[in-house]
C-alpha cells in the first residue's frame, strides 16, 4: 500500500498545475518543493521580470509624455521596483498555496530524492506512491569561461534577488532573457552592452525579429554585438571587462556588472540517490512520448527533460502525463508551442518560421504587415513592429505566425489554436475583429496572404 497515488517532485508551473489536476482527478497526491511553491517561473523568472519590465516601462512612458501633451519629471526607486516586484510575487504565490491547501494536495517542503522506485526521500522521511512525476526545472548555467565566478558576475536568479543601484551592464547572450533585462535597465537610463556568440539577437526566433529588435535597441542608446564569442571576464579598475572576439578581432565592453544569461541547464542536484540512475539525453532526463523516465511509473516534465524550457511548456506536458496516468484522454497537441519576449515592443511568435519551411522543403506563401498603419499602434505612439502570417501553399493550412507589437503576446493564443486546427486564412478571416485595435493588424496580414494563395 502505498502513501499517496501520485507524488510530484518540483512545485513549477509544471508541478503544481500538475498536482492541482490529479487532486481534481481523485488522486491523492503529494508536492514536494525545496523552496517557495511557483519555482522559477514565479519566484525568479517569468512572473518578476514582468513586473520589472511593467515598472520600467511606466517609467519610460512618463518620461516621453510631452509628445501626447503629458509633461512631467518623474523618478525611479529601484529598490521600491523590485519591492513592487516581491509583491506581485509573493501575492501569486500565496494564491497558489490556497489552490493546494483547498485541493488538499500535502505539500512537503524539502529536497526531493528519488531513493527507490516508487519511492521519494525527503530528509529522513521516506514518501511512496505509485507514480511519482518529477518537475524540478532548471537553473542558470554558467559556462566555464574564465572569470565568470568574479564578484559582480551576476545570474538572473541573482539579479532578480535585489541589487545594489549601478551605471552600467554588459550581457552575455542576447536571447530571451538578456533582452528583457536589457529592456528593463535601458529603460531606467542604465548604459547597457549586449554581447551575443550568433550572429543576431534572439537567434532561435524568425530573423527579422531580431533584426528589428536589434535596430530598436541600437536607437535607444543600447549596444549590441552580435558574432561576438566571449573569451574571459576580467576585472578593471572601475569594474569588469568582458573580453571577446568580434569579426576576428579582439574587442572588450566594460561595465559595473555582467549578467550571465546564456542558458539554462536541468536540475537535477541531489534527485537521484545511491544506487538510482535514470536513463538521460546529455543533461535532460530522457522520457518517451507517454513522459514516462526509464523506470517504471516514473515520469518526468518540464525543464528537467524537454528540450524547450518555458513554463507553459512544462504545464502544457504536466496535465499530459497526469491523464496519461489517471488513465484519461489527452487531445493537446504538444508540438505547438507559443513564444513570447517581453520586450518594448513584445514579440510573439508560434509554429514554423520561413526558414524553417524553406529547411523541410515546405511550399509556403507570406502574408505581412506593419504596424505603421494600425491605429491603435499609432494612437500610443507605439514602435516599429509587424504582423506575419504563413501558409501551405497548396493546402492553405496555416503554419506560423510571428508578431512584434504591442501587446502580441495576449493574441498568439489565437493562432496557436488556429495551427492546431489546421485553420485556413479563409478561416479566420469569417469573424471580424474590433476597431482601433493591435489585432486588426492580423485581419491586414491574413488579407495580404488571400491573394498570394490563389
Amino acid at each position: 500500500m502505498y502513501d499517496f497515488d501520485l507524488i510530484v517532485v518540483g512545485g513549477g508551473p509544471g508541478g503544481y498545475e500538475a498536482a492541482l489536476h490529479a487532486a481534481k482527478l481523485g488522486l491523492k497526491t503529494a508536492l514536494i518543493e525545496k523552496d517557495f511553491v511557483g519555482g522559477t517561473c514565479l519566484n525568479r523568472g517569468c512572473i518578476p521580470t514582468k513586473a520589472l519590465l511593467h515598472a520600467s516601462g511606466v517609467y519610460e512612458e512618463a518620461k516621453n509624455g510631452a509628445v501626447l501633451g503629458v509633461s512631467c519629471e518623474p523618478a525611479f526607486d529601484l529598490s521600491a521596483i523590485y519591492a513592487y516586484k516581491q509583491q506581485v510575487v509573493e501575492k501569486l504565490r500565496g494564491g497558489v498555496e490556497g489552490l493546494l491547501k483547498s485541493a488538499k494536495v500535502a505539500v512537503i517542503n524539502g529536497l526531493g530524492t528519488l531513493t527507490a522506485p516508487h519511492t521519494v526521500t525527503v530528509g529522513d522521511a521516506a514518501y511512496t506512491a505509485e507514480n511519482i512525476l518529477l518537475a524540478t526545472g532548471s537553473v542558470p548555467a554558467r559556462p566555464p569561461i574564465p572569470g565568470l565566478d568574479l564578484p559582480g558576475v551576476l545570474t538572473s536568479d541573482e539579479l532578480l534577488s535585489g541589487v545594489t543601484p549601478f551605471k552600467s551592464i554588459v550581457i552575455i547572450g542576447g536571447g530571451v532573457i538578456g533582452m528583457e533585462f536589457a529592456t528593463f535597465f535601458n529603460d531606467l537610463g542604465i548604459d547597457v552592452t549586449v554581447v551575443e556568440g550568433l550572429d543576431r539577437l534572439l537567434p532561435l526566433l524568425d530573423k527579422e525579429l531580431g533584426q528589428n529588435l536589434s535596430m530598436i535597441m541600437k536607437k535607444r542608446g543600447v549596444k549590441i554585438f552580435t558574432g561576438a564569442m566571449v573569451k574571459s571576464v576580467t576585472r578593471t579598475e572601475t569594474g569588469l571587462s568582458v573580453n571577446f572576439e568580434s569579426k576576428g578581432a579582439p574587442a572588450s565592453a566594460e561595465a559595473e556588472v555582467v549578467l550571465c544569461a546564456i542558458g539554462r541547464r536541468p536540475y537535477t542536484d541531489g534527485l537521484f540517490g545511491e544506487g538510482v540512475s535514470l536513463e538521460m539525453e546529455g543533461r535532460r532526463i530522457k522520457v518517451n512520448e507517454r513522459f514516462e523516465t526509464s523506470m517504471e511509473g516514473v515520469y518526468a516534465i518540464g525543464d528537467v527533460s524537454a528540450k524547450i524550457q518555458l513554463a507553459h511548456v512544462a504545464t502544457a506536458q504536466g496535465l499530459y502525463a497526469v491523464n496519461e496516468i489517471a488513465g484519461k484522454p489527452n487531445g493537446a497537441d504538444l508540438s505547438i508551442v507559443p513564444s513570447c519576449v517581453y520586450t518594448r515592443p513584445e514579440i510573439a511568435s508560434v509554429g514554423m518560421t520561413e526558414q524553417e519551411a524553406k529547411d523541410a522543403e515546405i511550399p509556403v506563401k507570406v502574408g505581412k504587415v506593419t504596424m505603421f498603419s494600425n491605429g491603435r499602434t499609432v494612437i500610443v505612439n507605439g514602435d516599429r513592429g509587424f504582423m506575419k502570417v504563413l501558409a501551405h501553399a497548396e493546402t492553405r493550412k496555416i503554419l506560423g505566425v510571428q508578431m512584434m507589437g504591442t501587446n502580441v503576446s495576449d493574441m498568439i493564443g489565437e493562432l496557436g489554436e488556429a495551427i492546431a486546427n489546421g485553420l485556413t486564412p479563409d478561416d479566420l478571416l469569417k469573424a471580424m475583429r474590433p476597431h482601433p485595435t493591435f489585432e486588426e493588424a492580423l485581419t491586414d496580414a491574413l488579407r495580404d496572404l488571400l491573394p498570394k494563395l490563389g
